[in-house]
């Protein structure tokens, strides 16, 4: 695993914007990084295909686990929403992705930072943006990344024939992602529709979900967390009826850093896992602090020897914290990068990197792409 530095392509811009990245270059900096990648080798990408793929059937197994043993507190997952979470569950309702994000420089054994089970994003740039740059400069070589064929194939297993989409109105980010995902579902056979989140409705003569225009709502992918959507003033009407979302209402137990806790406490001492508790004293000295429900590196402290090697600011501060072994720096040329490894239809499908030159990834880090040679 090398960082290569090498000239962007002219006119990239247009190139990424015509796939449907539009927002490559916020005032802040540029998120899409042309002038660097990063170069495995075909062994290393098998050790993380290979690690990606065990790690889902242990968050299957910690999922049974939490289940059977009631860890409804502890994942901070309320009362109504634990039945809802119990009967998705039991139903085996479908799911279609995530993403693991995983910290590892090529050596040892690739280690679990956390499960973006419910709302991942950089979707598009995993599966189309690096696709054509890699077939633009490196079309000898390959890439981890068969994202757009499995979600292809994945949206034929539900039986609704209309999709709706969902996100909240003002997200580019979001919206960017779940056009990309509306146009796969398109391409598998279905129709579709979206709309904002905020026009998500209920019918109380019919008791489905509805549209803007009162059209019902068979499926519903929402790039949404459901840990929001459990506050909303309509969530009463979630219980006994939240069988046609994706993704399902039983991601709940993994959508929080607590599954962190239970992952260790299930698996404990597992090479692709870092110590993870409850307690900071439970992990040493050295660890990071991490909100429940916090996003994009929102309210992260990373802690050395007791003290604060870099903190993020974030809504999330009152939350329950989980604390986990800081892993050593992993960092190439002053840049840290976190790979994230997806998960489409419960197969390992494609790597997207995104780095800082903090430790703590943001909203604000760049997306940079790979490839690897056989």
């Amino acid at each position: 695993m090398k960082r290569r530095v090498h000239e962007e392509r002219p006119g990239w811009q247009q190139q990424v914007e015509s796939l449907g990245l539009s927002f490559h270059s916020p005032e802040e900096g540029p998120y899409w990084q042309e002038q660097a990648h990063y170069h495995f080798s075909k062994i290393e990408i098998d050790i993380l295909e290979a690690a990606t793929q065990n790690l889902q059937r242990m968050a299957i197994q910690a999922a049974e686990r939490a289940i059977r043993e009631n860890w409804r507190e502890r994942l901070c997952i309320p009362e109504a929403a634990w039945r809802e979470v119990i009967a998705s569950w039991d139903r085996d309702d479908l799911s279609l992705y995530g993403r693991f994000d995983l910290l590892w420089d090529g050596s040892g054994s690739p280690k679990l930072l956390e499960y973006n089970a419910d709302t991942p994003t950089s979707l598009l740039e995993a599966a189309v943006i690096q696709w054509h740059w890699l077939q633009d400069r490196f079309p000898q070589d390959d890439q981890f990344n068969s994202i757009h064929e499995k979600l292809l194939e994945s949206w034929s297993a539900w039986p609704q024939q209309t999709v709706h989409f969902a996100a909240q109105k003002e997200a580019e980010e979001d919206w960017r992602n779940l056009l990309y995902l509306e146009d796969t579902c398109r391409q598998s056979g279905k129709t579709t529709q979206n709309l904002a989140i905020e026009s998500l409705g209920w019918s109380r003569d019919t008791e489905t979900w509805v549209d803007e225009d009162e059209s019902v709502v068979e499926g519903l992918f929402k790039l949404y967390p459901w840990e929001w959507m459990w506050q909303e003033a309509f969530s009463h009407h979630l219980s006994g009826h939240t069988q046609n979302f994706i993704e399902p209402v039983w991601k709940m137990l993994w959508s929080t850093k607590a599954f962190l806790v239970l992952m260790w406490e299930t698996f404990p001492d597992h090479p692709n896992l870092l110590p993870a508790s409850f307690q900071a004293s439970a992990v040493g000295s050295e660890y990071a602090v991490k909100a429940l429900h916090g996003r994009e590196g929102a309210n992260v402290t990373l802690v050395h020897q007791g003290k604060v090697l870099q903190h993020m600011d974030g809504p999330w501060k009152e939350q329950p914290k989980v604390y986990q072994k800081l892993h050593p720096e992993v960092s190439f040329d002053g840049w840290h990068p976190v790979l994230g490894s997806w998960i489409i239809g419960g197969e390992a499908a494609g790597l997207g990197i995104r780095e800082d030159q903090n430790r703590i990834t943001t909203n604000r880090s760049r997306f940079v792409p790979h490839r690897f040679s056989h």
